[in-house]
């Protein structure tokens, strides 16, 4: 409660802890959560809510409703996603739980670093859910609450399998898309591939996928999903094995034009793609090891002719890293 405690001694008489989840599905709504706890309240097992089990957090979210002086619970949904984009919605979502606190909050804690525009005061928490108390029971209520529409969401279209990868870009996902296109709930604005014209450019990066992902499978791994999608970015390939996860950027180029793979991510590059690896991680229940290759593949007049393999590309061993 370290940080409700220097907001009160500041002078703020009501905090809550506001928190959301799903920005990074292709499918539903973002859920935001806004709770406000008792003062000193230490609820057992709360903290770093992400690396909870869905058990777990099943578990916490009742406890959380009943310990917490006010909650709010809010949703955008996939088509105001669409229509004012992913962080306005998320705002939005927020907004709307702030709204159904009773009574109101003079401060906000809020995961993230962005304001969201809220009628009180604000102050922005990076990973504030491990952080702070009342940010990560909100992270509990947004989740749970959004897990279980998902499954609800099951129930009306159990052809796409929304109660096992809950809307995120699994390799599951696309291939129901692929087989049974968009519904309703999915987000137009994030599946520009599926619903853009083929382009050459983006066959090439598919065919490139397609050699990396038989690669890996060929090697002992399972490929468990393409094209994860996060509100940092997309990781192309993730693959499992007995003992390792391993996070792939697969770069495509054309023969005479390749550099060394790991010169093709920058430290932006991976801050993204580590950033998207731990929001794919809050859905991933096994203990694995795990680590980020970069996969390049060759081709020559637009087909694929050599492919190599940067294991841990980013260990200082990569130049220029």
């Amino acid at each position: 409660m370290a940080y409700e405690i220097a907001a009160k001694n500041s002078g703020f008489s009501v905090v809550c802890g506001v928190d959301e989840a799903g920005r990074g599905p292709l499918c539903g709504p973002v859920c935001a959560a806004a709770v406000i706890l008792p003062d000193g309240c230490v609820i057992e097992g709360l903290n770093d809510s992400k690396k909870l089990s869905e058990k777990k957090r099943e578990q916490l979210f009742d406890v959380v409703k009943e310990t917490a002086v006010s909650y709010g619970v809010g949703m955008a949904t996939a088509k105001e996603i669409d229509e004012i984009n992913i962080l306005q919605a998320t705002f939005l979502a927020m907004r709307r739980a702030v709204a159904q606190l009773c009574p109101q909050p003079d401060l906000a804690l809020i995961d993230g670093n962005q304001r969201p525009g809220l009628p009180c005061a604000e102050e922005t928490i990076v990973k504030g859910d491990a952080k702070c108390m009342s940010v990560a029971a909100a992270s509990i209520l947004a989740k749970v609450t959004r897990d279980r529409y998902m499954r609800e969401l099951d129930k009306r279209y159990p052809q796409y399998c929304f109660a096992q990868h809950k809307g995120y870009g699994t390799k599951l996902h696309y291939e129901k898309l692929a087989e049974y296109g968009l519904c309703e709930e999915h987000r137009r604005t994030f599946l520009k591939k599926i619903l853009g014209e083929p382009n050459e450019k983006k066959e090439t990066g598919d065919r490139g996928e397609d050699v990396c992902a038989r690669y890996y499978e060929k090697h002992g791994y399972t490929v468990i999903a393409r094209n994860f999608h996060s509100r940092y970015g997309e990781i192309d390939v993730i693959a499992e094995s007995d003992t390792q996860l391993v996070f792939i950027e697969v770069k495509t180029r054309a023969e005479g034009q390749a550099t060394l793979p790991c010169e093709a991510v920058d430290q932006k590059k991976m801050r993204r793609l580590t950033q998207t690896a731990q929001m794919f991680l809050t859905q991933y229940d096994k203990e694995r090891q795990m680590q980020f290759d970069v996969f390049e593949v060759l081709t020559r007049d637009g087909r694929p002719v050599k492919c190599r393999r940067l294991e841990n590309a980013f260990d200082e061993s990569c130049p220029d890293m």
